[in-house]
């Protein structure tokens, strides 16, 4: 199974890859344009907690990847935990590498036409820039904790 078989110019953008990094810089190395496109922990955080009870969440606390965290642990500290230990990784995943752009999601429509610059792209601006609008994968308004 080869995971990062991405045709020339591919833009991939998903959180998942945080979890294989190594075999990422493996594939690419320092060849590829590197994206950390980050979000304010608090409000990532947050909105994992109305996740809380499945998904990478479930995963990660109780006899997952923390190993024996009790289940009454606050759910708001675990996910500031699992925020806090993916940023660490990328960072560290991102330290020799030549092609880095770090983007706050707040500012990402703003720091856009940067970015395209950046990679050389050819876009129509007003047309993308209006996608920044639209929500998507909202979660619900209230946690289940």
């Amino acid at each position: 199974m080869n995971r990062f078989a991405y045709p020339k110019q591919h833009i991939e953008a998903d959180n998942r890859l945080s979890w294989l990094l190594g075999r990422l810089h493996r594939t690419y190395g320092d060849s590829a344009y590197y994206v950390h496109l980050k979000r304010d922990t608090l409000k990532t955080a947050e909105s994992y907690v109305k996740r809380y009870a499945g998904g990478i969440m479930k995963a990660y606390r109780g006899n997952g990847i923390l190993m024996g965290i009790r289940e009454d642990t606050d759910p708001l500290s675990v996910a500031i935990d699992y925020c806090e230990t993916i940023n660490t990784n990328i960072d560290l995943f991102l330290r020799d590498k030549s092609n880095v752009m770090r983007i706050d999601l707040e500012q990402a429509k703003a720091v856009f036409p940067q970015f395209c610059s950046w990679i050389d792209a050819e876009v129509n601006m007003e047309k993308a820039l209006s996608k920044f609008d639209l929500m998507h994968n909202k979660s619900r308004t209230t946690s289940p904790f």
